[in-house]
């Protein structure tokens, strides 16, 4: 890729439709970044869609919503020159010896309650009665930002913690380069007092396939 050599980097669980946020304002993101010089690495996380029980956990449904959010952001006018779709199942598995030793080392660094505060990024709050996958889950996702080396975490705001975890991990090992964390605001939803709007609820968003009644 042509540019600056910056490789920014999204991740996203294909976990049902995609609303005006996600669609549009993202595919304008990314192409901002992409005319400025970077690399765009979408982390397509359909593991973690499997781990945070989307889709009743069908890795095959799973797989089929993450192709159709691709070509909704092709659609968009979303530039793919300079963008790369990456699987996380076929990636995690193809460098798994790579992958997991720095997963269990974020893990192994890192208190239960430092990555229980990370709830927020499954869309959860924090509670007793978690799933384990609530602790597998950050450790995994902040494992993503150094296995793409990506020099700029481009997400929303509620997956500002473990972006944190991120820099705080670089403190740990005593890395210099940090990623840059520059997160977008979330679109508000619909219904009164919605600060995010909701694929899982009909009413609370617009939706990319939408039709005027």
């Amino acid at each position: 890729f042509p540019g600056t050599g910056v490789i920014c980097y999204d991740g996203f669980e294909p976990s049902g439709r995609m609303h005006l946020a996600q669609g549009i304002i993202k595919a304008m993101y990314v192409n901002r970044l992409t005319q400025a010089g970077c690399k765009f690495i979408f982390w397509v996380a359909d593991w973690f869609a499997m781990l945070n029980n989307k889709l009743d956990g069908d890795l095959k449904k799973i797989r089929k919503v993450g192709e159709y959010m691709i070509e909704v952001w092709k659609a968009t006018g979303m530039r793919l020159e300079n963008v790369e779709f990456v699987w996380s199942s076929d990636a995690i598995n193809s460098r798994a010896g790579e992958y997991w030793p720095l997963v269990m080392d974020i893990a192994r660094k890192n208190s239960l309650s430092r990555l229980v505060r990370c709830g927020q990024i499954m869309g959860r709050s924090e509670c007793s009665d978690m799933p384990a996958a609530q602790i597998l889950y950050p450790c995994m996702q902040c494992a993503d930002i150094f296995f793409l080396k990506a020099d700029i975490c481009q997400l929303g705001m509620d997956q500002r913690k473990v972006n944190m975890l991120a820099r705080e991990y670089c403190d740990q090992i005593k890395r210099k380069f940090k990623p840059v964390v520059l997160s977008h605001h979330m679109m508000p939803g619909l219904l009164k007092g919605q600060e995010k709007a909701s694929k899982s609820d009909p009413k609370s968003a617009i939706f990319m396939e939408d039709t005027e009644i």
